[in-house]
């Protein structure tokens, strides 16, 4: 069968290809076109129809100033889609692009698959409406998520969190702390994680800040995770540490501490074993942050705060009465404004290892596990759904 996937970024490269791994095991003949990274084309056996490198951009601004590349992704993503006419349609998060695209091919008659269904819960409520009109089966990676479309109308399939056996398999495969010094030539000092995000703009917005709080700390020694599709001379201008490219998991995996940019680096660092601090900056102005929690509606923005917090709906509301201060149910969430070098090293000091902070988000982590696992591979389910649809085009 022909199958259309769609991954405008580096996370959703990683999750697609898994599932591109496992539909291939389950349908021998599959051929793919697709949206997405290097990841999906090593799966998939050819190259993207568009590299998610040119399609990531973040903000308003930097939306606006990209305007004829979006066209132009959509119109090539459009006629893809047209003159192939796929089995199935599979959308991976990216939902300003993705949505519209989901509705292009429900226009062709097309099926389509939403995986790791869009954030809806946080902010822009409204696509509820788009996504119950633009797709034939929803599939959540969050264990909380099936029950909040549900109230909303929406059938979801949790299938389970990717993240959790992509850390694990990494984790399997690891290196010796030894080694991996040794390979990239780091000295024998704690290692302080710097994820400063896989976009352009989140690393100029956030790199800085990490770089100046990682030098308060020379006991430490702080190497930087590069993003696949970033040209390392990016990096040059915001900080002097190392850059380690294309192991993020493992760096996060063996260092002792991390400063990371809120979105699913933040589940991934948890799953890891490694305290951090989470760190969110766009502009520095107080009343953009009072602007963005008053938008959100959720009382935390990192998804290992989410998914360990208070399950019952009244300990939600008293912890989203607390969201305008610095702090997290399990992780310190330094964002907009707060997300300057004093208040970062403060929370950065405080979870030092062994200290009785970092000792709290490591319980944490446990009970951010125990309710992601559905004991099975979360690529393999969605691949079943997607093969499903696929059979049952017509």
């Amino acid at each position: 069968m022909n199958y259309f996937f769609s991954a405008g970024e580096a996370s959703g490269d990683l999750h697609a290809a898994q599932v591109i791994a496992a539909l291939r095991k389950l349908d021998p003949d599959a051929r793919f076109t697709f949206l997405g990274g290097d990841l999906m084309a090593e799966a998939a056996g050819c190259k993207p129809l568009i590299h998610y490198r040119d399609m990531a951009f973040m903000g308003f601004t930097e939306v606006l100033k990209h305007l004829p590349e979006i066209f132009r992704n959509m119109r090539v993503a459009r006629e893809a889609i047209a003159s192939r006419r796929p089995d199935v349609v599979v959308l991976v998060d990216y939902p300003g692009f993705n949505l519209k695209l989901a509705g292009y091919a429900r226009k062709l008659g097309l099926k389509t698959v939403y995986y790791i269904a869009p954030k809806v819960w946080a902010w822009k409520e409204y696509r509820v409406k788009t996504l119950a009109k633009v797709t034939d089966r929803l599939l959540a990676i969050l264990p909380f998520e099936p029950e909040w479309f549900g109230k909303r109308g929406l059938t979801v399939d949790y299938v389970g969190n990717p993240s959790v056996e992509e850390m694990d398999r990494a984790l399997a495969g690891m290196e010796s702390g030894e080694d991996f010094r040794k390979r990239h030539g780091l000295d024998s000092r704690p290692i302080l994680a710097l994820v400063p995000g896989s976009r352009k703009g989140e690393i100029a917005a956030n790199l800085p800040v990490m770089d100046a709080v990682a030098r308060l700390h020379p006991q430490l020694q702080a190497v930087v995770a590069g993003a696949p599709g970033i040209d390392p001379a990016t990096y040059i201008k915001y900080t002097g540490f190392p850059v380690i490219e294309g192991t993020t998991l493992s760096l996060m995996a063996q260092s002792d501490v991390a400063l990371v940019t809120s979105g699913t680096a933040s589940l991934e660092c948890a799953l890891a074993g490694t305290p951090q601090v989470v760190c969110y900056r766009s502009v520095g102005w107080k009343w953009a942050h009072d602007l963005f929690t008053h938008i959100l509606k959720i009382p935390y923005v990192s998804l290992p705060n989410l998914i360990a917090g208070p399950v019952d709906a009244e300990a939600r509301r008293r912890e989203n009465a607390k969201r305008h201060e610095p702090r997290g149910y399990i992780i310190p969430e330094m964002l907009v404004h707060q997300c300057n070098v004093d208040e970062v090293n403060a929370a950065l000091s405080a979870i030092l290892p062994g200290s009785p902070a970092a000792e709290k988000q490591l319980s944490g982590y446990k009970e951010m596990r125990r309710r992601l696992s559905t004991g099975q591979s979360a690529a393999r389910n969605a691949a079943e759904i997607i093969y499903e649809v696929a059979e049952n085009h017509d």
